[in-house]
This record gives structure tokens, C-alpha cells and sequence, in this order.
């Protein structure tokens, strides 16, 4: 499906690679479910889910809001995404390749927004602290995304949430790195020049004419290729040596790094959420590692290295994106 093929009639669909939504129940049941129990993060999930999914959507005013050009709209929607509690903020157009399979999208722009999570929760990986902190930024930035929602409506347009936890139309990844908000890693997320890899990613989709972002190559990518620290120190042994061409290539054009993810989801789901490779990812360590609000912190982490539990491949096919099966 080529890529006008792709959009008919103001609606884009996703391309034909395009991998389907994670699907959690599934990944859960094939390890015969859930196995973690921390209040701090249960409390946050249902707040999540019985509060802001409630409050994605909202009335659109009727009289358009007109600017001056592209450059004035976005300059306005990015510094009041900074003012509802964005650290970062890019806009991107939305093409089939960043839609998940089956969805579709009526809108033509994204605007990625990010928040940093706090360094001093990932002192120990995996741990509650380290677990309850990134709950914690799911919901503050769904808070975010909420608000630039109801603010787009109110200037006249329609708009969209997509919630940082996931089950969303739009990869946060793809966007985000056409945004401009940095490198795609080694470990599959997104480094940050200035924040590193340690922060989450919501957006909020719309038709609202606005000047776009674009990709940037500030040398992570070569970085990556001589550090292997979120390779070696990944519990779950998840993560490749090597980039690999049958994964497709990032938005510099050089072959991606694939995580095994029949690896990573079991160690993820039954050690905290794991989140070792973040906090162990040193581009940039110095400056991203510091905290401060008088907290002392180290600049590298404690790794609980425990045995990895068997790797889980059974998810139907189309109910998963391919992974490479690593060294097994």
C-alpha cells in the first residue's frame, strides 16, 4: 500500500507494516498472569482509566480561532503544552507507517509532548520506587495531554487524545522522533540530547494548521553503537548486539536495533516493570542524572540481575509485532 493509497478522503490508514497495538491481556496470559502487586501503582492506574479516559473528550467551540501563519499556531499550542506541564514538545504530520495496524486517523498533525521522570526513583532497577514513578508520569502527563486537548477545542478544532499508557491510534515512538525529541537507542527508545531516554511521551492529534518539526542527528546513534551498557546490563538478556536490517530502518536510515521482546516481557512483568536499560543508558549521564531538589543521588544505578524466567513466544501472530529471538 503506497502512501497515497494509504489516505482517502481525509482519512489515513495505517500501512500495510504497520505492527497492531500491544495487545497486554495477551502478553499477561502467556505468562499466566499478572504478578505484581504495588498499591502506589494500582491507585495510579485507576485514576488513569476510571478518571481521564472518562475526560479524553470535549465539546469543540464553534468559532475558529485564525492565525497569522502555521509558525504562530504552533509557537501558541507549544507553550501552553510547556504551561499544563510538558518539558518537551514537538509537532510532526501524521503518514500511514505511524498508525497501528487496523486503526485509522482523520487528523493530519501530532503533537508530541514529553515529561522527564525523576532520577532519584531509579537509585535500584527494577524496584516499586522505580515502578511507581513511571505511573506516576502516565498520569501527570495524561493530565497534559487532557488539558492541550481542551485548549485546541476551545480555539475551534477538533482534536484527539493520545494517552501515554498506551491503547492509542498513533506509535509514540515514530512520532516523537519526527518531532524532533531525539535518537532512536539501542534499548527502542527514544534519547533525548538533554533528557536522555528517562522521560514518557503522550500526544494529542489534530487538524489545527501548524508548523512541523523535524528529525534530528546529533550523533546518538553512532553513540549507541559503541555503548552496549543497556545491552549488558538487561537482565533479561533482551536487547541485540547488532542492528538489524529485516527491522527496518529509523529516521536517519540506519537499520534498527530490535529488542526481543519474548525476553523483555516476561523479566517486565514479573521484576517491577523492570526499566533497566533507561537509567543505565549513559549519553549524556552527567547532565540528565542530575537531581535538583536536594536529593543525592549516584550517577549509576543498582542492577538486580536475577535469573530471566522462560521467554513467552505464544501471542498470536497478528496479534504481535516480529521480534528477532536473540541467542535461544
Amino acid at each position: 500500500m503506497t502512501e497515497s493509497e494509504s489516505s482517502t478522503n481525509g482519512i489515513t490508514h495505517a500501512a500495510a507494516g504497520s505492527p497492531p497495538a500491544f495487545s497486554w491481556d495477551d502478553w499477561y496470559a502467556s505468562i499466566g498472569g499478572r504478578k505484581i502487586n504495588i498499591p502506589e501503582v494500582d491507585e495510579y492506574l485507576d485514576k488513569i482509566y476510571n478518571d481521564q479516559y472518562l475526560r479524553f473528550e470535549g465539546d469543540t467551540a464553534i468559532h475558529k480561532t485564525t492565525f497569522a501563519n502555521p509558525e504562530a499556531a504552533a509557537k501558541l499550542i507549544k507553550e501552553k503544552a510547556e504551561s499544563f506541564g510538558a518539558d518537551i514538545v514537538g509537532i510532526c504530520e501524521i503518514e500511514p507507517g505511524d498508525i497501528y495496524k487496523g486503526k485509522t486517523v482523520t487528523e493530519k498533525y501530532a503533537i508530541a509532548v514529553g515529561q522527564r521522570m525523576r532520577w532519584r526513583a531509579f537509585q535500584v532497577v527494577p524496584s516499586k520506587e522505580a515502578a511507581i514513578e513511571c505511573l506516576r508520569i502516565y498520569y501527570t502527563l495524561g493530565e497534559t495531554v487532557i488539558e492541550l486537548a481542551n485548549f485546541i477545542r476551545s480555539l475551534g478544532y477538533d482534536c484527539k487524545v493520545e494517552h501515554p499508557i498506551g491503547d492509542s491510534d498513533v506509535l509514540h515512538v515514530p512520532i516523537g522522533l519526527k518531532a524532533g525529541f531525539g535518537e532512536l537507542g539501542r534499548h527502542g527508545s527514544i534519547i533525548h540530547p538533554k533528557l536522555g531516554p528517562l522521560f514518557r511521551m503522550g500526544s494529542v492529534i489534530t487538524s489545527l494548521p501548524m508548523a512541523i518539526d523535524h528529525p534530528i542527528d546529533a550523533g546518538i546513534a553512532k553513540f549507541c553503537d559503541n555503548c552496549r551498557a543497556c545491552r549488558i546490563y538487561c537482565p533479561a538478556k533482551a536487547i541485540p548486539d547488532e542492528r538489524n536490517a529485516a527491522a527496518g530502518k529509523d529516521h536517519l536510515g540506519n537499520d534498527r536495533y530490535q529488542v526481543d521482546t519474548g525476553k523483555c516481557f516476561p523479566y517486565f512483568a514479573t521484576h517491577y516493570y523492570c526499566s533497566a536499560c533507561l537509567p543505565v543508558c549513559v549519553y549524556n549521564h552527567k547532565e540528565w542524572a542530575k537531581d535538583f531538589e536536594g536529593f543525592e543521588t549516584k550517577l549509576f544505578p543498582k542492577v538486580i540481575m536475577e535469573d530471566p524466567p522462560p521467554p513467552a513466544d505464544d501471542i498470536a501472530a497478528e496479534k504481535r509485532h516480529e521480534y528477532p529471538r536473540l541467542k535461544r
